[in-house]
């Protein structure tokens, strides 16, 4: 007798048609998962214009959001990859003239990544790209839902960003 044939993989929107289909309503966290889902890929398909992946579009957003360029080390914390993965980003990122390393006054053993007149403007063309990304996905709601859907976002924002911290600062 031979093994039974293994059924395909099932994508996620598959598993979430399966689960409405069989009475059980979305959980808050499933939704959440997939209002991830459908932001990430109209951010991509944003980004992509721009020539930018979601990965180098993170980091030009954490630069553009400092006060001052950060060390490499830096970069990598708040972008909460290992150092060495940081590295290759800015590479890609200095070789397109968006951001350039330079010593670090106060301590000669590091460097300092500074964005470029081109990697603000970039920045500010990201930063539009995922305002439209998201404005898309909200256009459904009135102004009071948007309000309050943003009220809770924040909420959910603060306590996941200090779970983490708790376990990693």
């Amino acid at each position: 007798m031979s093994a039974p044939t293994p059924a395909p993989p099932r994508s996620d929107a598959t598993r979430d048609r399966e689960s409405e289909h069989e009475g059980a309503q979305p959980s808050a966290g499933e939704l959440i998962n997939r209002v991830a889902r459908w932001t990430h890929g109209r951010t991509r398909d944003r980004l992509a214009p721009l020539g930018m992946t979601p990965s180098s579009a993170r980091a030009l957003g954490v630069l553009m959001r400092s006060d001052e360029p950060l060390r490499m080390v830096e970069l990598a914390e708040r972008l909460r990859i290992v150092p060495r993965s940081v590295t290759t980003l800015v590479d890609g990122l200095e070789q397109e003239g968006l951001v350039e390393r330079r010593p670090d006054p106060q301590d000669r053993r590091s460097t300092r990544v500074h964005l470029t007149e081109q990697g603000l403007a970039r920045g500010a063309a990201l930063r539009r790209a995922r305002h439209e990304a998201g404005d898309d996905l909200v256009a459904v709601l009135d102004d009071g839902d948007r309000a309050e859907l943003h009220r809770l976002l924040t909420i959910i924002d603060q306590a996941a960003h200090d779970a983490w911290c708790q376990r990693n600062c």
